[in-house]
């Protein structure tokens, strides 16, 4: 630590009442040690020379008026004196002067508020301000009839309104710079923030920012759960500006809560990698440093408004930057050698037309490496039947805006380019059964049944209730779920829409209950059942696809709809267990689909249907994206067979006997997923997006018929280390694809359905 310029470190804490707790001033006094004995700070002499009082600055600013302080006015209470130990949470001492002295300080902010000058804005320092050193060709000069200049040829141009804004915001850092090294104060910042986070103890929101409650584009794609998300965080913003930093501790970053980070006048000559791992950041102020590079890993920060970094030596930026679509200002004035197209972009169009050049000019990334599949069971018996499914919600066109996908450049989100890459990966896969989401009734007819027919593929598609509704052409655009599949090794033998809404206000024990009509009714979600036959083993299975809303404030609804799926699953198949078996003749008729001047390829011979005596002796698969995380009362039923009445997820939403009995099936159900958990290829999240990175996609089979053989693995982590979500061109959706391979358990009474002449009536069943 160096001696006579050492500052205390600020750690902008919320306590919960005017006066912190002995518990939190020992928590915070830890906090600070464990982070001051990684840190190796450096007095850093000023170059800016204050001014005198009569030279009040007043243009709009942050900083406010300046306060000459005692020697202990730096921030709850610590010393402002050098060579001074700190004491800012020697708290219980001096309560009662620091109450009063912030007191002070608020009443005269709030004096400051009525001196606007002719620029608009706040009365500025009395006491100093700076000069302008490193300044560019384009230097602000004063206000003149109320509009801003700029110097460039010598000649006076007016500048754009962001650019004046940058000046203004310039200047208050140098006064910041001048009061932390010359006068020992702390960053306005700490000042200001320290009596607005009095009394905060407020659990903080959601990651990512609170979630919509509305139906909208908003939030639609990041399925919190609010009640089980929320964690009691006390304190967001930390300020280690005027230390004499040369490094930043890898401990810092583990502090991924942070909101507000000020590093401002150190001597740091870059910001480390793991800068990225601060998603929640909005507020960074680094300027007065010596950095003379960003790390592409900045670009993971998507939640920043405000990146300050002036005053430093800052030559270019990465392409990376392209993906802040939320920033409003970065800082860049007072860099000597920053790259001038990029200034003059800033200064003529602003900060968000820089960072959509930047998003834009970015070359392909370098892809990543492919994900692997991992072995479940290596010795599997060669005779047992394989079975390779695939769910994915493929993103459909109408949602993938930029507004909601902004730091996608527009060439990686256009549907043409996405609907190639998704029906390459597909083929490439080659599983045997398809189970896709949000694909539109459009897409699945021109473009998606006659792409896979090439590979093999025949499909069943339904979109979404809503379409009934629409009619006409829109009902074109609405999406739904599809299923594929291999048409050389399967027959389908039945099809089945389960409409959710509809289900639920055509049950009599519904007739009563309004949360149907007001929760259930307007969402239109739906899954698709499709009974399979195989045309080599005269095996049968049943095939579910699904996709649950995704709002947080009905984890009811999703609760529900799962219960409704459940239920029609067990009738469903109850009735497959007793479905007559098919001619010699109808298996022989029904042909995969063939191109036209080619030649149908060899079918394997007909062989004699399977017998199932129950409706739990069926394999069954049940796929699709549920929006519910693996903690949900959605993946309890699915996994465990049961829910109790008053289940938490139901809340004090009434739905017949599934509220009343709670709601129970009978199939054996586990997420493929599960074997690799606790492992080095656990799957983290299927569905990756700023904010939210989550597992809620799941391929769920019935452990007493089937097996698992291999999963496809997690995606490149070391790839993902600067991608802050998808879509992008390497990942055409913003959920991947789940891929899970299993074998049909052999059965020790297994029998054959003899094949009854049922005449032409049975062809109504073929697929």
């Amino acid at each position: 630590m160096a001696d006579g310029h050492r500052q205390p470190l600020q750690a902008l804490t919320n306590p919960q009442s005017s006066h912190f707790s002995s518990a939190n001033a020992i928590a915070n006094s830890l906090f600070l040690n464990t982070l001051l004995n990684h840190f190796t700070p450096e007095p850093r002499p000023s170059s800016k020379t204050p001014v005198h009082g009569s030279q009040a600055h007043t243009s709009r600013g942050m900083y406010g008026q300046t306060h000459q302080q005692g020697p202990n006015s730096r921030l709850n209470g610590a010393p402002g004196r050098q060579n001074a130990m700190p004491m800012m949470y020697n708290y219980q001492q001096q309560a009662a002067h620091q109450h009063q002295q912030h007191a002070q300080h608020h009443q005269t902010i709030q004096a400051d508020h009525s001196g606007h000058g002719a620029g608009g804005g706040m009365i500025g320092p009395s006491a100093f301000s700076g000069g302008m050193p490193n300044s560019s060709p384009f230097s602000g000069n004063s206000l003149q009839n109320g509009h801003v200049t700029t110097t460039r040829g010598g000649q006076a141009q007016p500048v754009s309104e962001h650019w004046a804004e940058q000046l203004r915001l310039r200047k208050d850092s140098e006064r910041a710079h001048v009061a932390m090294i010359e006068q020992h104060q702390p960053h306005y910042y700490a000042r200001i923030k320290a009596p607005e986070n009095r009394g905060i103890g407020i659990a903080a929101t959601t990651p990512g920012g609170s979630a919509s409650t509305t139906d909208g584009e908003g939030n639609r794609r990041r399925p919190y759960n609010l009640e089980k998300s929320e964690q009691r965080q006390e304190w967001h913003n930390l300020d280690m500006s005027g230390q004499g930093l040369r490094v930043l501790s890898p401990t810092l970053f583990s502090y991924e809560f942070l909101v507000e980070l000020y590093i401002a006048s150190n001597r740091l000559t870059h910001l480390p990698a793991d800068i990225g791992r601060l998603r929640q950041l909005k507020l960074l102020e680094a300027s007065n440093n010596l950095i003379s590079e960003l790390p592409p890993e900045i670009g993971m920060c998507t939640e920043l408004r405000q990146l300050f970094l002036f005053d430093n030596q800052l030559q270019d930026l990465p392409n990376e930057v392209g993906a802040l679509t939320n920033l409003e200002m970065l800082g860049i004035e007072g860099n000597p050698h920053f790259n001038p197209r990029f200034k003059e972009e800033i200064m003529e169009r602003g900060t968000k037309s820089l960072v959509n050049m930047l998003l834009e000019q970015a070359p392909v990334p370098m892809p990543p490496t492919p994900r692997k599949f991992v072995p479940v069971q290596e010795d599997v018996t060669a005779s047992l039947e394989r079975v390779k499914v695939l769910s994915w919600n493929i993103l459909c066109e109408k949602f993938a805006t930029p507004a909601m996908y902004g730091y996608t450049p527009s060439g990686a989100l256009s549907w043409e380019y996405r609907q190639d890459r998704i029906i390459q990966e597909i083929r490439e896969r080659d599983a045997d059964i398809l189970c896709l989401q949000e694909i539109a009734t459009d897409v699945f007819t021109e473009h998606f049944s006659p792409e896979l027919a090439q590979a093999d593929y025949k499909g069943i598609h339904w979109p979404r209730a809503k379409a009934k509704m629409i009619g006409g052409k829109e009902a074109q655009y609405v999406d739904g779920c599809a299923i594929f599949y291999k048409s050389s090794k399967y027959i389908l033998l039945d099809k089945q829409l389960l409409d959710y809404a509809n289900i639920a206000i055509n049950r009599p024990d519904m007739k009563n209950h309004h949360d149907v009509f007001n929760r259930v009714m307007p969402k239109d979600n739906i899954g698709i059942v499709a009974f399979f036959e195989s045309r080599a083993t005269g095996a049968r299975m049943i095939v579910v696809n699904t996709h649950l809303c995704w709002e947080p404030i009905y984890a009811d609804v999703k609760l529900y709809q799962t219960a409704l799926l459940v239920e029609n699953l067990t009738k469903l198949a109850e009735k497959y267990s007793r479905w007559p078996a098919l001619k010699e003749k109808e298996k022989r008729m029904i042909q995969m689909p063939v191109e036209e001047g080619q030649e149908a390829p060899k079918l394997p011979d007909p062989v004699p249907s399977q017998e199932y005596r129950s409706n739990t002796e069926i394999p069954l698969l049940v796929c699709g994206d549920y929006n519910s995380t693996p903690d949900s009362s959605v993946y309890e039923l699915l996994s465990k067979g049961r829910v109790s009445p008053g289940n938490s997820e139901f809340g004090k939403y009434q739905y017949g006997n599934f509220t009343r009995d709670g709601v129970e099936h009978p199939f054996n159900l586990r997420s493929a997923y599960v074997h690799l958990d606790g492992t080095p290829d656990e799957l983290a999240f299927t569905n990756y997006v700023p904010g939210f990175k989550e597992v809620i996609d799941y391929i769920f089979y019935s452990t007493n018929t089937l097996e698992v053989v291999e999963l496809l693995g997690p995606p490149d982590r070391e790839h993902l280390k600067r991608v802050p979500g998808f879509p992008n061109y390497h990942f055409p959706a913003d959920h991947i694809q789940i891929i899970a391979e299993f074998v049909i358990k052999a059965r020790k009474d297994k029998k054959m359905i003899a094949e009854p002449d049922f005449g032409s009536s049975s062809n109504d069943r073929r697929g």
